[in-house]
């Protein structure tokens, strides 16, 4: 179990300071840091590596302490037996893939090192490739190279930041499948940061989310993301509409609430929060969870229908991302086919339609 009890304060001329205070456990397994940029994830990894000292507080990997301000222990970062991989891979231009992925091992003996690095090589598919610099690498395997030269000293953590970024979504699948095979029968802490909602599934164990310096929640990824509580989080995770207002109504024995959204002449019923009535709230939905319709509809269960008009259409990739005018902007997400079938075009009447559990109310911090 890494433990990490940790407090450090940053101060920028002319800019406010930002204190990161963490005090959490990471145990064997993936636990994936996620949250918006500048929330202190890639400090965090920085002071478990002993690359940045914290203020105070105390890091410590089952009984072997690593940092404690009280007792002025600090073990310098080439003696805590951390792997760690960097955003920018980092890897030496001059050396083949071989040679970069045993560059820790210099002090053992050829026979030795041989020993360790086939193995890892061929965990991470990329034994053919041992010849080549990484010059003559794609993006992917540049990624392969740069985990198999933090695992193959038998590291005891391993820290991730946000290693698979740029990489498209069958080939980033494919490499944490292997990391994820080659972390089975080891089990060792890897804190893996990203800002890549697909990911946080794929790996799928566990996330702790992060902003203003601090642990905002904890758990099940689906659980944590998908009902976020603060707006920071809200927009990482991907929700494109977050909408200010205010409570009007609270109806205790249905579970729901009614607000009047700011700037709009309209009001969203969502489930029953920790807000009093004229209270001023912040409401988050995915894109994807709003439906639109060209006929006003009836009948349904969901609470929520608001007219609207199309002003805007953006073809991506297999969605299109339509902007509506509802008193506020919505952005909603529809197929391409649908796109066709509603005829859709700028200056179309909709009518939007929103569950109430697609509607989440979120904090400002």
């Amino acid at each position: 179990m890494l433990s990490v009890y940790i407090e450090k304060e940053f101060r920028t001329p002319g800019t406010p300071s930002f204190q990161l205070r963490i005090n959490e456990e990471f145990p064997p397994g993936f636990t994936v840091l996620f949250g918006p940029s500048g929330a202190g994830k890639s400090t965090l990894l920085d002071c478990i590596a002993g690359l940045v000292k914290p203020d105070r507080g105390r890091i410590t990997l089952v009984e072997e302490t690593f940092f404690d301000a009280g007792l002025r222990i600090f073990v310098a970062p080439q003696k805590r037996q951390i792997g760690y991989v960097f955003q920018s891979l980092v890897l030496f231009p001059h050396l083949s893939v071989e040679e970069n992925v045993s560059f820790g091992l210099a002090k053992w003996s050829d026979s030795e090192r041989m020993a360790r690095i086939g193995p890892i090589l061929g965990a991470f598919h990329i034994a053919p490739l041992r010849a080549r610099k990484p010059a003559e690498l794609s993006g992917g395997q540049k990624q392969r190279v740069a985990l198999a030269r933090s695992v193959v000293t038998e590291p005891r953590i391993l820290l991730l930041d946000e290693p698979l970024s740029g990489l498209e979504r069958g080939l980033r699948q494919a490499i944490l499948e292997d990391l994820k095979a080659w972390n089975a029968e080891r089990r060792i802490p890897i804190l893996y940061v990203t800002h890549n909602r697909e990911e946080v599934d794929a790996i799928g164990e566990r996330v702790v989310t992060i902003a203003d310096g601090q642990v905002q929640e904890k758990g099940v990824p689906q659980e944590v993301l998908d009902a976020p509580r603060t707006r920071a989080l809200a927009q990482a995770a991907g929700f494109e509409n977050v909408l200010a207002g205010r409570v009007v109504e609270q109806r205790e024995e249905d579970g729901v609430m009614r607000v009047e959204v700011e700037g709009a002449q309209c009001e969203l019923e969502i489930p029953l929060g920790a807000a009093e009535v004229g209270e001023t709230v912040q409401v988050a939905i995915r894109a994807g969870d709003i439906l639109l319709a060209t006929q006003l509809p009836y009948g349904l269960s969901a609470r929520n229908v608001l007219p609207g008009t199309v002003e805007s259409l953006e073809a991506r990739g297999t969605l299109v991302r339509v902007v509506v005018k509802a008193g506020v902007h919505f952005t909603v997400h529809v197929t391409p086919g649908a796109m066709r079938s509603l005829e859709l075009a700028p200056g179309s009447v909709v009518w939007l339609v929103l569950k109430t559990h697609s509607c989440h109310m979120v904090t400002r911090r």
